[in-house]
């Protein structure tokens, strides 16, 4: 599904990845975690072909993000951080627009839509202009417009940021249907512990590198996620001192 080969991407002389390697097939959620600063933005936007990247390739469903851009982008959903919607849309049209690019069908995306606006509990206030959301609400939007076209892959960078506990809960039980339906999740988090409860591999970066990757069992071995990423962390420290 997701293939990243030998990523590669530096800003001036500073290496945001080196040399990044991963594979997530169909039906895996990952989690990607690593420090502020280590890179897994950088990834995530050259994996949606936001960023265009120095060296390496990524795959989506077999193609490159480099020569088949438009064809790999029908393929996934990426939703930031600090989503940017057009404000002076009401989170309908926002939603219909969407759903116009990708080509979903009025039957499709009025189900899906109806769907997913229950489940994040913005019933009742999508006429309302994007400018008068909250930034959980647009978070919410976001969210439900990358889940109207049905992508095989969605990429998320700190999804649970700006959710309310409900939300969240109801988001992973979202993730966890569309990877047990055939599709893919990669996804950056610092919330160690959503990581280790929700996904079945994870991979941690550490200054742009790959130090970690695998099932969530062959990282953590007998102790926690989080244990492991403060080990790494330390190794690092005492590394660069």
């Amino acid at each position: 599904m997701l293939q990243i080969k030998a990523l590669t991407k530096r800003y001036g002389e500073k290496c945001a990845v080196d040399h990044l390697d991963l594979h997530i097939r169909p039906g895996e959620l990952c989690a990607f975690i690593g420090h502020n600063g280590a890179g897994k933005t950088t990834t995530l936007k050259a994996c949606c072909g936001i960023l265009d990247f120095d060296e390496g390739d990524i795959l989506i469903g077999g193609k490159s993000i480099r020569t088949e851009p438009l064809a790999c982008k029908q393929q996934l959903a990426y939703v930031p951080d600090n989503p940017d919607l057009y404000e002076f849309m009401t989170g309908t049209a926002y939603l219909n627009f969407i759903c116009d690019v990708y080509g979903v069908g009025q039957k499709e995306r009025l189900e899906r839509i109806q769907k997913y606006t229950r489940l994040l509990e913005l019933e009742g206030q999508l006429d309302q202009p994007i400018s008068a959301f909250s930034h959980g609400m647009k978070q919410k939007l976001a969210l439900i417009a990358a889940l109207s076209h049905e992508p095989k892959l969605i990429l998320l960078d700190e999804p649970f940021v700006g959710l309310d506990p409900k939300a969240s809960h109801e988001l992973k039980e979202v993730m966890q249907e569309h990877c047990r339906s055939g599709g893919a999740i990669f996804f950056s988090t610092h919330v160690l512990e959503v990581a280790e409860k929700l996904c079945d591999r994870v991979a941690i970066i550490q200054n742009g590198k790959l130090v970690r990757a695998g099932t969530m069992e062959e990282v953590r071995g007998d102790a926690s996620l989080e244990d492991v990423f403060l080990e790494l962390e330390d190794d690092h420290a005492v590394e660069t001192h």
